[in-house]
């Protein structure tokens, strides 16, 4: 009796340290998702897309925390938060993209999509991401793509009602700090002003500006029709989005281990952007239920003759990762 007791210890303490060993080497890690909206967004959405299948690849070995509301900064910020290795993943707007890499200014380019259908098929087109990730690579450092995204289409919103290009002319109007966005609105008869995200509510409610644009359910979920209560649908510009992870992260990841990021990001391009959209339509009911004035006759003809050359000239002129983009992207049936 004696000696099975041994031999049972002796058992239970060899299977200990093999659990021991087994939970050392899959050591659980937490990581740093940022991003500068609400929950309930295109953003959040990602992050649950992303968190989830990444924690079920990696068997539960790498969680994915969640930092929405610019509680880690707005978007300049994290981006250089990123580059750094501060924080391991964020997502941001292509056109704030810009400030590190001026080329992913041609995301932002004024009717570059045809219609909600095709900016969808475009976002989760291989080659149109193996191109931006290779335009990320070659002219930034500390950060890579591993997806695509989307927060729908934008729109103008002031205490105006915008129903062509007549009604824009002199309108100062908050614009995201790209290029082609300061070469088309002011084409537009507007006058465009830069500033973070986060400024945009009080600037419209004291008049530093008369107007912004953004999706609708960003325009929602942030409150921003309490000031500029009339909405016009010009959807003149895709709001795309870039999901990071930091270079410093993504170096020490294991072979496998970067499969798992590369198959989550995926996950992101190929499916985040529909909810985007079924997200906008959300919210355009409930801010008719809310009682904002929403101008859906918008002209939009005058806007896209302006735009339109612009396609071109601008893609071009940022350069040959941009107008290969571009290309791939218009050729996307």
């Amino acid at each position: 009796m004696r000696h099975r007791r041994k031999f049972i210890a002796a058992a239970v303490a060899a299977t200990a340290m093999l659990f021991a060993g087994s939970a050392g080497a899959q050591e659980v890690k937490h990581y740093r998702f940022a991003h500068d909206q609400q929950l309930n967004t295109g953003y959040s959405i990602a992050y649950d897309m992303f968190s989830t299948r990444l924690k079920e690849l990696s068997k539960g070995t790498m969680i994915v925390d969640q930092y929405p509301g610019a509680q880690l900064g707005q978007e300049p910020q994290l981006l250089q938060l990123v580059k750094s290795g501060d924080i391991e993943f964020a997502i941001v707007s292509s056109a704030n993209t810009a400030t590190i890499s001026p080329q992913a200014g041609v995301m932002s380019l004024h009717f570059l999509f045809r219609n909600a259908d095709h900016l969808t098929k475009a976002l989760a087109d291989k080659q149109v991401i193996d191109a931006i990730t290779a335009m990320i690579d070659e002219t930034t450092q500390g950060l890579h793509v591993i997806a695509t995204g989307s927060q729908g289409v934008r729109n103008i919103y002031s205490k105006k009602e915008i129903h062509g290009l007549g009604d824009l002319k002199g309108v100062k109007i908050r614009v995201q700090a790209t290029a082609t966005e300061d070469a088309i609105f002011p084409a537009y008869g507007a006058q465009t002003v830069h500033m973070p995200f986060g400024s945009v509510y009080t600037s419209l409610q004291t008049g530093v500006v008369d107007a912004a644009e953004n999706s609708i359910n960003v325009y929602l979920v942030n409150k921003h029709y309490e000031v500029a209560p009339v909405l016009s649908i010009t959807e003149h510009e895709a709001n795309n989005a870039l999901v990071f992870i930091s270079d410093k992260l993504w170096q020490s990841l294991s072979a496998e281990q970067k499969g798992w990021v590369t198959t989550a990001g995926a996950e992101i391009s190929a499916k985040e952007p529909a909810k985007a959209f079924e997200l906008e339509k959300t919210a355009a009911a409930k801010l008719k239920s809310l009682g904002v004035k929403v101008v859906e006759d918008v002209d939009k003809k005058g806007f896209i003759a302006i735009a339109d050359p612009y396609l071109d000239k601008l893609a071009k002129e940022l350069g040959p990762h941009a107008e290969k983009i571009k290309n791939l992207i218009r050729a996307i049936n």
